[in-house]
């Protein structure tokens, strides 16, 4: 896919949803899209070009970075090579952004993405440094959804699976504002209006964003009571399962539960505006030395003590928020009534393959699914974004400005782009998985090794690669370039999938 190339140009503001303007470029300077490509197709050094931007061709907004790269000995100190970026093409060095919504870089995002479904599928298949047993362990991918805050215009299915009407009532339910609560439409998947309340007025856009607000607190506290469940079933069942003696890295002997929950789970953004989980749970054992080893459980613990732990977490922790003057009791946070907890298997219909899959589906979504795109919200742009009688995510974004004018929730207000919500949406336990970090490293030593760099070929362990780099600027230098080098890293995408399927079709 290629990137959009009207904002990948430093100079061109990228600003999108309501009140949305792009500024008009001065007189005399704008260099059309054609005309910059000809010129960049018709330098000599066009194809040395593009193979200095390959890592960064399909990035909308690479960033571009001047200065040196040295390559140092570890032992010595002594300097090997340097390479100064003036003696490249274009004198700087292009570097993706790694932005991971795909509404802002398609290309990046489909990195950050295929890196998440290994990241997700080591810790239940094993590999990348993960041991292969941990496919046996017992695990469950685990749904929690977020309390109703108003009646919305939704897609609902009888128990055939057969669609019906979102909201049908025989006779007229009129609100107090005098709306009708009735539907009698079966809304498609590109409905606009899917997710939107059915009254603006009666929803309630304030609990909803302080929900957002909490909702990482809420798993940290949910993740401390499936724990401590697991832990109680292994008392009263009488398993025979002593604690473990670990000896810490100080010495110090400390006993330890012979159990341990490892997750990994990405929050999902609904049509609505508000946040859900999906998340893996495994079961793990605990290691007599090594707290870092992964083991299998002990007998006697099963799928089914997961999904009861999980079941009793979802329905017993709840907590109240701080006091607001627009809620001076504060909002009390729980989870929804909808709580969905499947057992993952290698034979069944909830493999490890189709987990992975859908985790990393979500992981390149944000606000888009309501339509609001935005960066960073300030005094300046909020006005374009925020309006108290406007649409669904206006209104949304405007009580999170709103609240975070008491000085104990003024957090709302930098987090307001995303309706409220300030967590990752991909994160794990320690133990889970490997880190993406671990993958990136991998991927940069791969494309050293690939394109032959004067100091690929020495050992990793002996050389230290210091950049001694500035940022210059953001997006590509004019419409042309970003037209062939998308250009570029589509046709090499697609000579890859090619590849990949002549690979498939011979074994």
């Amino acid at each position: 896919m290629a990137a959009d190339l009207t904002t990948v140009v430093p100079g061109q503001a990228h600003l999108s949803g309501p009140g949305h303007r792009h500024p008009r470029p001065a007189a005399g300077s704008f260099v059309s899209r054609d005309e910059s490509a000809f010129a960049r197709a018709c330098d000599p050094r066009v194809f040395d070009w593009l193979e200095h931007v390959k890592a960064a061709a399909g990035c909308s907004h690479p960033i571009r970075l001047s200065g040196e790269v040295a390559t140092i000995d570890r032992a010595t100190g002594q300097l090997l090579a340097s390479t100064a970026t003036a003696e490249l093409p274009d004198g700087e060095i292009y570097k993706p952004c790694g932005n991971r919504r795909h509404a802002v870089c398609p290309s990046c995002a489909r990195t950050y993405q295929r890196d998440a479904y290994q990241l997700v599928r080591a810790g239940l298949a094993g590999g990348k440094g993960i041991p292969a047993t941990v496919a046996g362990h017992p695990a469950v991918f685990v749904t929690l959804t977020a309390p109703s805050f108003g009646p919305v215009h939704t897609q609902r299915t009888d128990r055939t699976g057969r669609q019906i009407p979102c909201r049908p009532r025989r006779h007229p339910e009129p609100c107090p504002h005098g709306v009708d609560l009735s539907c009698h439409h079966q809304h498609t998947d590109d409905d606009p209006t899917l997710g939107t309340p059915l009254c603006l007025d009666c929803y309630d856009h304030h609990g909803q964003v302080v929900w957002n607000h909490y909702a990482p607190e809420l798993w940290r506290r949910t993740t401390i009571a499936l724990t401590r469940h697991v832990h109680a079933r292994v008392r009263v069942r009488a398993l025979g399962l002593p604690w473990v003696s670990q000896v810490t890295a100080s010495g110090k002997v400390r006993r330890v539960p012979p159990v341990k929950l490892s997750f990994g789970k990405i929050a999902e953004m609904q049509r609505r505006g508000v946040v859900h989980y999906h998340a893996v749970i495994r079961l793990d054992g605990t290691h007599p030395t090594d707290p870092t080893t992964i083991v299998p459980p002990p007998d006697g613990l099963d799928v089914d003590d997961l999904v009861a732990a999980v079941t009793h977490a979802a329905a017993t922790v709840r907590f109240t928020t701080r006091p607001h003057p627009i809620h001076p009791t504060g909002w009390q946070i729980t989870w929804g009534d909808q709580v969905d907890t499947r057992a993952i298997n290698a034979d069944g219909d909830i493999t490890d393959g189709k987990i992975a899959g859908y985790l990393a589906k979500y992981a390149t979504k944000s606000t888009e699914a309501t339509g609001h795109v935005s960066h960073r919200l300030t005094n300046d742009t909020i006005d374009l974004y925020a309006n108290h009688q406007g649409t669904h995510p206006e209104r949304l974004i405007d009580a999170c400005w709103t609240l975070s004018s008491h000085h104990d929730w003024h957090q709302l207000r930098r987090w307001a782009h995303m309706l409220g919500f300030g967590g990752h949406f991909l994160t794990k336990s320690r133990r889970y998985s490997v880190t993406f970090r671990i993958l990136r490293d991998a991927r940069i030593i791969w494309r050293r090794t690939e394109t032959g760099h004067e100091y690929a070929h020495q050992p990793e362990q002996t050389t230290l690669i210091i950049g001694l780099l500035t940022y210059t600027a953001s997006g590509w230098r004019t419409t042309g370039d970003a037209l062939l080098a998308n250009t570029a890293a589509a046709m090499a995408r697609e000579r890859h999938q090619i590849a990949r399927e002549e690979i498939a079709a011979a074994a």
